[in-house]
């Protein structure tokens, strides 16, 4: 019988030396936040890489696991080498959006922008694209100031965190809409802003364009560069979570990305089949667990780094974590088909 043996987090980072982001992507309650906040552990209390731990999830899950406050008060030191961000993307969405209104009046001379201007700025907060815009900006900020050895983003559920990937094509193609409408119209901006005795704004407004464009491409860069980002999936022995797993590996695929490999979480012990006084319901649990790991080693093989079990309770504070740190590192589970 075929057995997929994975070797643990840990025989990754040791092969992969020059990882300087890892990203956890899956559906919400598989257990992204706790991976992420295992390694995030080991890598900065055993390998001593100074580590940033960012969270975008609205439910503020990183304050949850680890009994701490951290939603949008920035950059906060939790233990040593390791500091964790939790945005608020809500608030950031409404001061980018207060920035944009503040540089239309200083560019423009005007007391009040034109209500039919404010409201249709106050409405893109409304927009989906928005929330993850500000998410990805918030990451590639963080990353662009280069202030830690290593990143770990735990992602929020939607789109597994791969449409971001996106972005940077379509600010760039919007760059380039925004440039070719203002050329037609530059001829009378530059009479216009000629009679109000002022110079033209075009240089200022594309340059800011381009830096938010060339930030955001370098991000992208980094996190499609198979030697320094590595993309985990999460997953448990369930089929819609295998299914899910399937849709987001071709969407990899489609991007031309890798998919670093596949966590499998929440896994009940085999054993529990053998002892006595094991009751019928969780026999039924394990049994059905078992028939699923079998579909996932056939279907995913060595895309399976590690298997974490299943624990007694849930892992908060940093005690826990680290206890919950050992199976993710070091896996002692194989996985026949």
């Amino acid at each position: 019988m075929p057995v997929v043996q994975p070797r643990g987090l840990a025989r990754y980072f040791e092969e992969h030396p020059g990882v300087e982001i890892v990203i956890f992507a899956g559906k919400g309650g598989l257990g992204k936040t706790t991976s992420s906040s295992c390694l995030a552990w080991y890598t900065s209390q055993v390998l001593k890489k100074r580590t940033l731990l960012f969270s975008t999830d609205p439910q503020a899950s990183l304050s949850d696991i680890w009994e701490r406050d951290f939603y949008g008060k920035g950059e906060v030191e939790l233990l040593p080498n390791l500091y964790v961000v939790e945005i608020d993307a809500d608030r950031r969405v409404a001061d980018y959006q207060a920035s944009v209104k503040q540089k239309i009046k200083d560019m423009y001379g005007l007391d009040e922008i034109p209500r039919e201007i404010d409201e249709y700025i106050d409405s893109t907060s409304a927009e989906p694209a928005m929330y993850e815009s500000a998410t990805y900006d918030a990451m590639a900020e963080l990353v662009a100031a280069r202030t830690y050895d290593i990143y770990i983003f735990d992602m929020p559920p939607f789109g597994h965190g791969v449409r971001m990937v996106a972005m940077a094509d379509i600010l760039s193609r919007w760059v380039e809409k925004i440039t070719e409408a203002r050329s037609k119209v530059a001829e009378y901006d530059a009479i216009a802003a000629t009679l109000r005795g002022e110079k033209g704004h075009e240089d200022e407004v594309m340059a800011e364009l381009v830096d938010i464009r060339n930030k955001i491409k370098s991000f992208t860069d980094l996190i499609t560069d198979a030697r320094r980002t590595a993309f985990f999936m999460v997953l448990i022995p369930e089929m819609m979570a295998i299914l899910d797993t399937e849709r987001a590996l071709a969407m990899f695929e489609s991007l031309g990305m890798q998919m670093t490999g596949l966590v499998v979480n929440q896994v009940y012990p085999a054993d529990l089949l053998a002892r006595e006084g094991t009751s019928q319901y969780l026999r039924n649990r394990v049994e059905m667990q078992q028939r699923y790991l079998k579909v996932i080693a056939e279907k995913f093989r060595d895309r399976v780094k590690t298997v974490v079990p299943m624990l007694t309770r849930e892992p908060k504070g940093a005690e826990l974590i680290e206890q919950a740190a050992a199976h993710l590192m070091n896996c002692q589970i194989s996985l026949a088909y």
